[in-house]
């Protein structure tokens, strides 16, 4: 963050600014309130995901949303996993969760929290709820269930397990715990309103029978609380004094409510909802995204091509980058679709100053220049990032025989065509005017080799004579040039299409969201490390892929072309 950012108070503390600036938004707006009005003496926010899977991009505005109120009013910031459901979770997405918050700069410090950790506590609530008469066990099958649930246009019905008596819900629920049930058997229900206009009200599931071995809490528990009774109970033992969560649960708050209430808690936490972020033409739900880890069309819950934050981290997105888009999306109640284009600017106004510019020819034609000495070769100062001075420059060799990219080449050129042509001038970069006097084709009209004639006083790429040229291409000098493999990627869902198939639901897939290349590089880029980032000029930018490079043969990813549709809302 800038110092743009950050603010001091009058005790000389420094604080981080509203997160859209002066504007503050709603939450932080329902804060001030709370705190001005003496409800909350302090602000104490968490992040509380379920291990089932890897995060994506909108986990990152709930993040960094959590975190920086915390920050903003000097609270605290939990990092907690809501591990309630043994059949999905796995301490790989734990583990992964972990590297992800970290890596966006969220720090929770040693405030690392599971659901888990108060199983203890929560069937003691569930317990004092029974003795007040407010919770029962049920003998209803789900499907019983879902027909005494009603409608969103008639109440549903009693239970008829409504009215067992306190003492008789006490001994059921302790055998539950016991394991004398099968699951499925018996349920925990709160006692609320079967004719409720909100049907998370009618008499909802609050612990039901699974024997599962959890991966923290091993066999010890053979029942375990719905997410809908835990997480406000999570709150509750925590502190937390806002819950911000998204707009999903905002028909949930009254059960939240009910459940903070019926704890009595001395200091009861606020749910605040806002609105997730949603991009455009992308796959985030879980579901999809195991479905392609598991047949193996992706490369894991980190393939690039997927906008899980560890496949942005992989593809070459920075923290700064995913910040900037966030705030860019901003912080509302109303539901939007954001362009994928705009975090696509992001990356690219991150690393336009900090990529080194470096060339590398993606589709190599051979360029040998005739009138060059044979044999000989030659040392050129090349600028690292003519926007970023402090970055230096470097040496490139140049000699006779050189790879340019293929498209700089045609033989026949159309109308405005600027680059390499027979008789048509060009200049290297950083090197010579070069003149095409001829090429070589394949029996198949392919072109395999490219003649041309250089102008020895152009050295550095400006004509004493003041003559200009229209065309500048790069180049590897063939003799030193290193071989890397790079990955150009597309949307992993064909965006004509859509990303579901309106009849089977199913992804539609973009057979063309992965082409490798072989690629030609100067010599300093096989010292790439992983998460190195470069520009390759006129190529994109690219990063080292940290799982698949090896030392002094690394591998790119492409993480975005140079060119944008993308306009900059004005303001």
């Amino acid at each position: 963050m800038s110092t743009d950012d950050k603010i001091r108070t009058e005790a000389g503390e420094e604080r981080v600014a509203p997160l859209n600036g002066e504007n503050k938004n709603f939450i932080e707006q329902e804060i001030d309130k709370d705190l001005a009005e003496g409800v909350y003496d302090h602000v104490h926010t968490r992040f509380p995901p379920e291990p089932n899977g890897y995060l994506h991009i909108g986990h990152a505005k709930s993040i960094l949303l959590n975190y920086g109120l915390a920050k903003e009013y000097g609270g605290e910031f939990n990092l907690r996993f809501d591990d309630t459901n043994p059949t999905k979770e796995k301490s790989e997405f734990v583990d992964a969760i972990i590297d992800n918050v970290k890596w966006l700069g969220a720090d929770f410090g040693d405030r690392i929290y599971y659901a888990s950790d108060y199983f203890d506590e929560m069937y003691e609530i569930a317990v004092k709820i029974i003795r007040k008469g407010d919770a029962y066990v049920s003998d209803l099958t789900a499907e019983e269930m879902r027909e005494y649930r009603g409608t969103l246009t008639e109440p549903g019905r009693l239970d008829p397990s409504r009215g067992r008596s306190v003492e008789e819900n006490l001994d059921l629920f302790e055998r539950m715990k016991n394991g004398e049930f099968a699951d499925g058997a018996k349920t925990l229900r709160a006692k609320i309103d079967m004719a409720s206009p909100n049907i998370n009200m009618r008499d909802p599931i609050i612990y039901r029978v699974a024997h599962l071995s959890h991966q923290r809490t091993g066999d010890k528990w053979c029942i375990y609380p719905m997410y809908d009774f835990a997480h406000p109970i999570e709150d509750g033992i925590e502190g937390i004094t806002h819950s911000i969560c998204t707009l999903e649960f905002e028909d949930h708050r009254p059960l939240y409510d009910w459940v903070v209430r019926e704890a009595e808690f001395a200091q009861p936490p606020r749910q605040i909802e806002f609105a997730k972020l949603y991009l455009n033409n992308v796959v985030t739900g879980k579901r999809y995204i195991k479905k392609l880890v598991e047949q193996n069309i992706v490369d894991g819950w980190d393939d690039p091509r997927i906008v899980s934050i560890s496949g942005l981290r992989r593809r070459g997105f920075t923290p700064e980058s995913i910040k900037a888009f966030v705030e860019m999306a901003g912080v509302s109640k109303s539901q939007a679709v954001n362009e994928y284009a705009a975090l696509e600017y992001c990356i690219r106004e991150d690393l336009k100053p900090k990529a080194p510019r470096m060339m590398a020819v993606l589709d190599p034609v051979k360029l040998v220049i005739d009138n060059y000495p044979e044999g000989e070769s030659e040392e050129l100062e090349a600028a690292n990032n003519l926007e970023n001075p402090d970055l230096g420059s470097r040496k490139l060799t140049f000699s006779k025989n050189l790879w340019i990219e293929r498209d700089d080449f045609m033989a026949e050129p159309v109308p405005k065509y600027k680059r390499l042509y027979p008789g048509n001038e060009v200049r290297l970069m950083y090197a010579y005017f070069v003149t095409c006097t001829s090429y070589e084709t394949d029996e198949n009209g392919r072109v395999t080799l490219i003649h041309a004639t250089y102008d020895p006083a152009t050295r550095g790429g400006d004509a004493p004579d003041g003559r200009k040229v229209k065309g500048t291409i790069h180049w590897v000098n063939a003799d030193d040039a290193g071989r890397v493999r790079a990955r150009l990627y597309e949307n992993i869902v064909d965006e004509e299409k859509g990303v579901y198939d309106a009849e089977t639901g199913e992804l539609n897939l973009n057979p063309h969201s992965l082409t490798e290349c072989r690629a030609y590089v100067e010599p300093a880029l096989l010292q790439a490390k992983a998460f190195d980032r470069f520009q390759f000029i006129r190529n994109g930018f690219f990063c080292c892929d940290y799982k698949d490079s090896r030392d002094g043969a690394p591998v790119f990813n492409r993480i975005v072309s140079l060119k944008s549709s993308f306009k900059l809302p004005k303001k």
